[in-house]
């Protein structure tokens, strides 16, 4: 009988020495392949690559910006963060400085979408995010706005956004009081879908619709949690990009509400 406990003991004994080092080795193998974010910013595109290929993870330049303190050809940006913990094979974006703001920002406002088009690619921006209003003191098709304003300094983005006259409804009103041309402002709008435009072009427009912002949201679109799957991050939004908005497109607004947006950074 004695011999018959000895062996009971001696197989649960191997059992949880067994276990201890499955436990182990499961753990070693999770967190073996586990590497921190380094710090990238401020160092040479290739040299980053370097770095971040040695730890077993890629790089991808999703934004390119203005910058008075980092030289062009640097890490202005990334995300993850340093210090972050991801699976080897994570996808590490990076902003990548332009240097110092060089050129004058054009003046397009009143000039037709194409012309106003051509003039910014001459003076070396991109067009960015082309929005539509209705509106009665300017022909359609005519710039009514844009972002950044003309020769406006300390610029981070090399794209210019505008906001573009459409032909106003001839049921909004005839002879009405509020706006030159006899126009009436109408008393609610529909809520515009604003996810995937530049922040500053969804101001614009709403603030054209006589609305106002509540204080804006920022969400990071490229956080990693620790111990998720490795491989690149699923499509994100650049960073100033509109990700969420409250209320939701279609809703009925007014001038009373204060409209909620969430910004990617």
């Amino acid at each position: 009988m004695i011999g018959f406990f000895r062996f009971v003991l001696v197989v649960l004994l191997l059992m949880v020495v067994a276990m201890t080092s499955a436990i182990l080795t499961m753990h070693f193998a999770i967190h073996g392949s586990e590497v921190q974010i380094p710090d990238l910013k401020g160092m040479a595109v290739a040299d980053a690559g370097q770095k971040a290929a040695g730890l077993g993870l890629t790089l991808q330049v999703e934004n390119h910006l203005y910058s008075a303190d980092v030289p062009a050809g640097r890490v202005t940006n990334q995300s993850p963060a340093p210090g972050t913990l991801v699976r080897r094979g994570w996808r590490v974006w990076l902003t990548e400085s332009l240097g110092p703001q060089k050129l004058a920002i054009p003046d397009v406002k009143g000039r037709d979408q194409r012309f106003a088009t051509i003039a910014i690619r001459r003076a070396g921006f991109l067009t960015g995010v082309v929005a539509e209003m209705p509106w009665p003191e300017g022909p359609p098709g005519a710039v009514i706005a844009q972002s950044p304003e003309p020769n406006a300094s300390g610029v981070e983005s090399p794209t210019m956004n505008l906001l573009i006259a459409s032909p106003v409804d001839a049921e909004a009103g005839q002879g009405g009081l509020g706006m030159p041309g006899g126009y009436v402002m109408p008393s609610g709008y529909v809520m515009p879908n604003l996810e995937g435009q530049v922040f500053t072009a969804a101001a614009l427009t709403l603030t054209r619709m006589g609305l106002h912002l509540a204080p804006v949201k920022e969400q990071d679109m490229h956080v990693a949690s620790p111990g998720a799957a490795g491989g690149p991050a699923p499509a994100m939004y650049p960073p100033g990009t509109v990700v969420g908005q409250t209320p939701a497109a279609g809703s009925r607004v007014d001038g009373s509400q204060a409209i909620q947006l969430t910004v990617a950074k």
